[in-house]
């Protein structure tokens, strides 16, 4: 025989929110009573194309200009640009800065003039003239002492080094600054103290061995009980169950409620 549970009411299946319709909050025809309606507006409909009508004013479509404001026509002052007039044979031309040529001007008698040259032709040589080119022409060179017009400066050379004799061979064998030792200032001056740096001492320590963490094994309690303890993963419970809640006063002092 099967069992038979008490019915549970989560489990039922009803119907969603779009089942239920609510009335509309947009327009005035069938508009939410609980809610605010705001002004309506209507569009007008299109104007008859009769030559006389009751309603002939114009509409949003006139242009006024950005010259005229709240208190009356813009006066800042406006220019325009006229176009080029023609020239009349009658009216006297005056000649620009242009016209004028000062520099062919003759000099006055007291005007000083800077002196002026000319550039002439080139002279044509004749075929018996031996020109000679830039390139036949050389001058003296100008180092050295045998320039006879030219001071010449002082003129030295470079010797060879001397294998014996020389300033590069020690031929008294002096020692150098190397060959000296030097001597320590304790010698002629008093000797100032001297420290010096121990080593760290060793501290005292004991050698029984002890044994480390890994040596206990808390597992094996046999010992002293019958077995190891051992847990399980419990069932699932129903999402549908009452939470058992209990009254803040029993929990203070204990009690069990009946």
């Amino acid at each position: 025989m099967e069992k038979k549970y008490p019915p549970i009411a989560g489990k039922e299946k009803g119907p969603g929110p779009g089942r239920y319709g609510l009335p509309p909050t947009i327009g005035f025809i069938g508009h939410d009573f609980t809610k605010a309606a705001s002004p309506a507006y209507s569009f007008h409909g299109s104007m008859s194309t009769k030559m006389y009508h009751v309603d002939s004013s114009p509409g949003p479509q006139y242009h006024v200009s950005a010259k005229f404001t709240r208190f009356g026509k813009d006066g800042t002052p406006s220019y325009s640009m006229l176009g080029r007039r023609k020239l009349q044979k009658e009216l006297c031309h005056t000649p620009g800065p242009g016209a004028y040529s000062p520099e062919k001007a003759p000099p006055c008698g007291l005007q000083r003039t800077p002196p002026s040259y000319t550039m002439g032709a080139r002279t044509h040589y004749r075929s018996v003239d031996q020109v000679p080119a830039p390139n036949k022409y050389s001058l003296p060179p100008l180092l050295g002492p045998h320039i006879p017009n030219k001071p010449a400066s002082a003129n030295y050379t470079m010797s060879g080094s001397y294998s014996t004799g020389g300033a590069s061979v020690d031929l008294a064998k002096t020692p150098g600054p190397c060959g000296y030792n030097c001597t320590a200032p304790s010698v002629y001056l008093s000797r100032q103290p001297a420290f010096s740096i121990l080593g760290r001492p060793g501290l005292p320590r004991d050698g029984t061995e002890r044994p480390g963490p890994g040596a206990y094994n808390p597992e094996k309690v046999t010992v002293h009980k019958a077995r190891a303890p051992a847990f399980s993963m419990g069932i699932r419970h129903s999402d549908f169950v009452t939470p058992l809640v209990l009254d803040h006063s029993y929990v203070a002092r204990g009690d069990t409620p009946a």
